[in-house]
């Protein structure tokens, strides 16, 4: 069992900001309970202000210090190792405001004065022209950045391509291998982790993706918990990695696994 709680937010809170079923039932048996919590997320398309008014305006009574996003995760990376670094941003959505004291410059800076590329979420903006002019900046000397590297994320419409995709053909394509802030990276759950007060074999890492929640948790020594929400797919519980160490049908059934419902 668990004593403290790390919870993906996009498909195990919320899918396109709507509360799962259960979800909010859940969330109220946890908060009665005094379990501590954290939500760490790869989310990029809302800042950690943003998060927290919308996962507010679902129903969770969430602080905005319970929030733990990989922009501002990005920010202390990139302050402490390249200080004044010039960033070229590719994001869709603006996470100005979790960037703070970073150099933003405009997308269409010269190559030659682009000393970082920092990948958010994908979308739109990741159009051929821009992913090209990323390329360049790369083909330049600018060290590639991504804030994760998820393949896919589920909206209300289905699968969409996420940034994971992009950064491998970019990693190819300039021959250099990216730096990844956010999940499975080590730094998002040591965060969530120290933000708890626990010790990580006394936290439980709840997700709906294997790779980046699940088994990027366990690989950091926290319990992993599947939920089969979000973009989950069964036949991923029968590849060659390592099994979850718990699997729930949803966020609904944690308190239950927890002996409290």
């Amino acid at each position: 069992m668990a004593d403290g709680l790390l919870l993906d937010i996009d498909g195990v809170l919320v899918i396109s900001w709507q509360a799962i079923d259960g979800a909010l039932q859940a969330f109220e048996t946890l908060r009665r309970a005094d379990v501590p919590m954290r939500l760490v997320t790869n989310t990029t398309s809302r800042t950690r202000e943003g998060i927290t008014e919308a996962l507010r305006s679902a129903g969770f009574p969430v602080q905005q210090d319970e929030v733990i996003t990989v922009a501002s995760a990005a920010a202390a990376y990139v302050t402490r190792s390249h200080p004044g670094a010039r960033c070229l941003l590719l994001n869709s959505g603006d996470l100005t405001a979790d960037l703070a004291g970073l150099t933003l410059v405009p997308s269409d800076t010269d190559p030659a004065d682009v000393d970082m590329v920092l990948l958010g979420g994908a979308g739109p903006e990741f159009t051929y022209d821009a992913l090209n002019h990323a390329l360049a900046c790369l083909l330049a000397g600018a060290e590639l950045v991504a804030l994760h590297r998820n393949l896919v994320w589920r909206t209300s419409a289905g699968l969409s391509l996420d940034t994971g995709a992009f950064v491998a053909g970019l990693e190819q394509a300039a021959d250099i291998e990216a730096v990844v802030i956010g999940k499975p990276a080590p730094a998002m759950f040591a965060a969530g982790v120290s933000a708890l007060g626990l010790s990580a074999e006394r936290v439980a890492m709840v997700g709906d993706d294997l790779t980046s929640d699940v088994r990027g948790g366990m690989a950091s020594g926290l319990i992993g918990v599947q939920v089969r929400t979000g973009k989950f797919r069964e036949d991923q519980l029968h590849d060659a990695g390592p099994a979850p160490d718990v699997v729930l049908d949803s966020f609904a059934d944690l308190p239950g696994w927890l002996g409290l419902a």
